[in-house]
């Protein structure tokens, strides 16, 4: 599957506490990345992450903006409760449509937007 590093990544925690059937066994957590990964290809990339640090928030996501979308002002946006597939797909549709500083984010998406402690931001670029 071809990775487009000039476009927007999706960071997704796979840590303790998401991407886990012991706090999450309703979700497919392998399913959940596939889709993803197929939603979003051609268009950006997806990477996981072994644990973001926002354990409460679970499971969560980041995603980065490409290069042209830092140089209109984009940044890293993180998003809780990434559980479904509406959420999956509205994801998915914001990294074809250019991702952050490019695009506004699709659906109900905007509400699960969270801002982490200072600390844990610094680590997703």
């Amino acid at each position: 599957m071809p990775r487009t590093p000039s476009g927007p990544t999706v960071t997704l925690c796979r840590g303790c506490c998401c991407g886990t059937l012991r706090k999450h066994p309703e979700v497919d957590h392998v399913g959940q990345v596939e889709r993803l990964r197929e939603g979003t290809a051609g268009a950006g990339r997806v990477k996981l992450s072994d644990c973001l640090d926002a354990c409460a928030q679970s499971t969560v996501a980041v995603v980065s903006p490409s290069p042209a979308g830092r140089a209109a002002g984009g940044k890293p946006v993180w998003l809780l409760g990434v559980l479904d597939r509406e959420t999956e797909d509205e994801i998915a549709a914001w990294v074809q449509a250019g991702g952050p500083g490019v695009a506004d984010p699709p659906g109900m998406l905007d509400l699960r937007v969270f801002t982490p402690a200072r600390r844990i931001r610094q680590q997703v670029p």
